[in-house]
Order: structure tokens, then sequence, then C-alpha cells
């Protein structure tokens, strides 16, 4: 039995691998994986979600460019270098943008940035405020590659740290579903009766509540924030796969090999875990993908809302709330952005799960 999952594992493997869309497909998936886990790593702005706000150079076009002072504070940070690749750096200092300079008598005269071609307000501070006075370290061109958005943050910055909810979410979500759907499909497959009875009335209860309705309910009942999000879509994804496990093992417990490890003495907790779950991970495997797409629509939808990710945590959903407007005002590459990245994210797990279906498929 062993050699012959290896070999069907093997076989399975190499259709998978000539599939082009599945292999590109999984190729996206490890990169932005990779960008959502080191996002701060790659992001121009590793503050803490990329929060550096400068309204003064607010909803600017992809390339643009400004003068950045940045006025040291003094205060020292204790952060750790895995604090600040994983969660942001701690930054106390003041950034403001600059029309131009100078330097005389140990007092650097600035002007700040003003759009329309304005003039800003002409401001001073003395070269000590910079450790030994070397401030041209601390005024360099910043480019912003996406532009800004409208409150004059970092818009790639964003979108890299805006990745690791709609990615994240999906394993966290898919993790509760299997573990709650694998539960109660099997429960109901294998002992069937009032067992199986009670259990698809409750999944057929679920089933007839809107989605979407019911993720609001789940979230509103345990708050707004970050895992109170994957919980509820975890919650409410668990039903697909109870149904297909359930309906599995329906199947599968009338084979010669579940049969006869009943006649061996073996509990049932062994026959499903170890003999019946084993020969249907297939199915799951590619329900598993839809819902990593499903989750990700979820979690999307829920931020556009305003009760998914809250302020001023990065997040695709809430990206899309903020500046669908400026769809008409002339700027909509700041909706479609985001609205880009999760199409790709979903159209990616969507094309995984259809390799996925057509490399397990043993007809084919």
């Amino acid at each position: 039995m062993g050699n012959q999952n290896n070999s069907l594992t093997r076989l399975a493997l190499q259709k998978f691998k000539k599939n082009f869309w599945g292999v590109f497909s999984i190729s996206i998936i490890g990169c932005i994986g990779l960008l959502s886990i080191f996002a701060y790593l790659f992001a121009p702005d590793a503050s803490k979600n990329a929060n550096q706000m400068h309204l003064s150079i607010h909803s600017k076009s992809p390339g643009f460019e400004v003068q950045m002072l940045t006025i040291p504070s003094g205060i020292e940070s204790d952060q750790n270098f895995m604090s600040q690749l994983f969660f942001g750096e701690e930054n106390t200092d003041t950034e403001i943008p600059i029309q131009s300079y100078k330097v005389n008598d140990g007092i650097l005269t600035y002007i700040e940035y003003t759009s329309d071609g304005l003039q800003g307000l002409e401001k001073q501070i003395a070269l000590s405020k910079f450790p030994e006075k070397d401030y041209k370290e601390y005024i360099d061109n910043r480019n912003f590659i996406f532009g800004t958005d409208k409150y004059g943050r970092d818009y790639l910055s964003r979108i890299l740290i805006g990745s690791r909810i709609s990615f994240f979410i999906g394993f966290v979500a898919v993790f509760i579903s299997l573990l709650v759907g694998l539960l109660m499909g099997s429960l109901a497959g294998y002992y069937g009766g009032k067992v199986d009875a009670f259990i698809m009335w409750i999944i057929n209860i679920t089933w007839s509540i809107p989605t979407l309705l019911l993720v609001i309910a789940i979230t509103l009942a345990l708050g707004k924030g970050f895992w109170q999000v994957f919980i509820a879509v975890g919650l409410t994804m668990w039903v697909e796969v109870a149904r297909v496990v359930r309906g599995q093992i329906i199947s599968a417990k009338e084979m010669q090999y579940v049969t006869a490890a009943k006649a061996l003495g073996y509990n049932d907790y062994r026959i499903v875990t170890k003999h019946i779950l084993p020969n249907i991970f297939g199915p799951l495997i590619v329900i598993s993908a839809a819902n990593f797409a499903a989750a990700i629509l979820i979690e999307s939808g829920l931020s556009f809302l305003g009760i998914g990710a809250q302020p001023p945590m990065a997040s695709w959903g809430a990206m899309i709330k903020d500046h669908y407007n400026y769809i008409i005002l002339g700027k909509p590459y700041l909706a479609l952005i985001p609205g880009f990245c999760i199409m790709l994210l979903v159209m990616a797990f969507m094309l995984v799960g259809n390799a996925l279906r057509d490399a397990l498929d043993v007809k084919t």
C-alpha cells in the first residue's frame, strides 16, 4: 500500500509539473509569500505598517520624487533585528518633504514642499540637532515608485505590507475550516444514523445563511480586529470541507481495507485517521486551494466594508475602500493596483486548484 501511494503521488507530481499554468501559479504564490513574510525588508518605508504620513505630497503619481529631510528625535530604540524584520521599525524621527534648503552660520534653512507651484513655509533648524552636525546624511531624494496615497504614505510599501493579511488569512482560514470540517464530516460519514442527521442539520442551517452575513455576525460577536477576521472567515468555510469529507468517507468505509482493519480489531479513531483520511486527501487538497481564494475575497470584502483589518494596518481591501472614489477623480491606479493584486493572488490559487484537480484525477 505504501509503495502504491508513493507511485501515485509521484505520478500526480509529474502530471502537475506538465501543467504550465499550475507551475506558473505556484511560482506567483511563492513569490507573494516571500514578499509578504519579508515585506519590511523590501518596503521603502520600513516603519510599522508603513504609516509615515506626509500630507503635503498626498495622492502623487507613480514615479514621484521629492527631497526628504529627516530630523532625528534623539530617542534610541531598543528594538532588535527580528522585531524590525517582521513588525517594522519603531521610527520616532520626523520626516519633512522639502523644496530646497541652504546652510548658513550653523543654521539649516529649508522650504517645505507644496503642490501646484505654491511657495512653502520657510523654517530653520540648528545643525546641532544632527549627530556630529552631518546634516547631508539626513537629506535624501525619495522616489515613490507607486506614488503616494491620500495620506501621503508610500503606496508601494503599503501594497507590500498589505499582502500579509491577504496571504496569511488563506492559511489560517483553511486550517480552521479543515480542523472543523474534518471532525464534523468524519463523524457524520463514519457513524451515520442520528449523528449524521444531526450534523447534516447543522450543515444545512449554516449553508442557508449568506456567507458574508455570517462572517459579519461572527466578526461583530468576536470584535473588530486582525485575528477576529481570520477566525470568522475560517468558521464559515468548514461546511464545504465537511460535506466533501462526509461523502468520501461514506464511500470509503465500504472498501475492503476498512473491513480488514475492523477485523483486526482497530478502533474507530485509528481506522478513520490512519486508513480512510489518507486516501481521500486528493479532493481535500483541491477544495482547500479554492478556499484559499474564497478567504482572500471575503477578507477583502470585510476590509472594504470597514469591519476587517483596522487602520493603520495595511490591507488591500481597505486600500480599495480608501481610494475607490479616485477612479473618477483622474487617479484610478490608487484603487486598481490593490485590486489587481487581489485578482492576481486569487487567480493563482484557482489555477493551482484546477491543476491539482487534473493531476489527482486517476481517470486522466
